[in-house]
């Protein structure tokens, strides 16, 4: 009888771990898939306002907080624009201050927790960079897709899809640059995000699924009178754009690729989100197993044999070894597969989805250079 009884209690105490274990990992896998729009990733770590002077800002003394470039920084009802780190400017050893060259909305005040965010704008095109535009609706499989059309007189459209943790501002910090190229420019939100319809299961397939969402944006520039489409992605928008080249009825009409940040394993991407989140080494691989599972997620968008022989558009990838979510080191390896199509421009320093605010010139310069044929 005694015997009996410890093995019951063993199996018990065995099903309580397990399930504790499965709930942990679902837990850690929402990390990745339930990451709503324009929230701080979790490899985006929160900063306190230590102080603001005349364009000064003073910030905890992070490796994010000391990273190059230009950002949005946000909190809880505010955001504002930060420049370079101001090394000179005084201030102790556990802070860092930036230049602060403008508070768009709300107030940032000593005490308020931050996160800095490559979107830079806030608002539309028209209001947050005086750019005709057209709130348009495109038609999905789910419902309406809303979308900013800011006319151009070229018939090759571009069509600019963000990723993980922003939102369809993100696009706007080349906006101008486009629009100065005469380009048509059509700025998607797409399944999950706010005014869209979200996905049955409400969770975020990393592009797997919502590339269709890209594939109706084309549909529909097609429609209104695109020749060639050019698709401009961020992280899990890179991602959506390559399987739209590779699926998509209209392949024949991608005349050209960009991918900032690209989503090129999904493992890896899992794993390094639920590791931001401080998911026991232990559960690891059980949170990235659930988060497979739960999405449908296995390899890669680029995993069927001959899908990277099957891209037939030109393709400038922007990306770096400093990006915690995407690893670069399936970008590089994509762009050794297809020298002749692929060009890999690496950036430094830089975080996820934020190549262009790492160091603006530069981007922009190898932007032009890649459309320019493209025209």
């Amino acid at each position: 009888m005694r015997t009996v009884k410890a093995a019951a209690a063993a199996a018990t105490a065995a099903l309580a771990a397990g399930a504790a274990s499965v709930a942990a990992g679902r837990l850690a896998s929402d990390a990745a898939l339930k990451a709503p729009s324009g929230r701080p990733l979790p490899t985006d770590p929160r900063l306190t306002v230590h102080g603001t002077a005349a364009g000064q800002i003073t910030l905890t003394r992070r490796l994010a907080s000391l990273r190059p470039g230009v950002y949005g920084l946000a909190g809880d009802g505010s955001h504002a624009v930060v420049g370079q780190v101001l090394s000179e400017a005084p201030h102790r050893p556990d802070a860092a201050v930036r230049r602060l060259d403008r508070v768009t909305h709300g107030a940032v005040r000593p005490g308020d927790k931050v996160w800095l965010t490559p979107n830079l704008y806030v608002g539309d095109p028209r209001s947050a960079l005086g750019l005709d535009c057209a709130d348009v609706d495109v038609p999905g499989e789910l419902g309406p897709l809303p979308a900013w059309l800011v006319p151009g007189v070229r018939d090759t459209w571009v069509i600019t899809v963000h990723g993980l943790g922003t939102t369809r501002e993100l696009p706007l910090n080349i906006m101008r640059f486009l629009h100065s190229r005469h380009f048509p420019v059509l700025d998607l939100a797409y399944r999950g995000d706010p005014g869209a319809p979200r996905s049955p299961d409400g969770l975020n397939h990393l592009g797997r699924s919502e590339w269709r969402d890209l594939d109706a944006a084309i549909r529909y520039a097609v429609r209104n009178g695109a020749e060639r489409v050019v698709l401009y992605g961020w992280s899990t928008g890179a991602t959506m754009a390559l399987l739209a080249a590779l699926r998509s009825g209209l392949r024949d009409r991608v005349s050209g690729l960009i991918l900032d940040s690209p989503v090129l394993d999904w493992e890896a991407t899992l794993r390094a989100l639920a590791r931001a989140r401080h998911t026991p080494g232990v559960l690891l691989p059980l949170a990235v197993r659930a988060a497979q599972g739960r999405a449908g997620l296995s390899g890669g968008p680029l995993d069927e044999p001959g899908d990277a022989d099957a891209l037939l558009a030109p393709t400038l990838i922007f990306h770096g070894p400093g990006d915690r979510v995407a690893p670069w080191r399936f970008s590089r390896r994509l762009a050794e597969l297809r020298p002749n199509l692929i060009a890999l421009h690496t950036v430094p320093d830089a975080s996820h989805s934020a190549m262009w605010n790492a160091d603006p010139q530069p981007y922009e310069e190898a932007l032009r250079r890649f459309l320019t044929p493209l025209m």
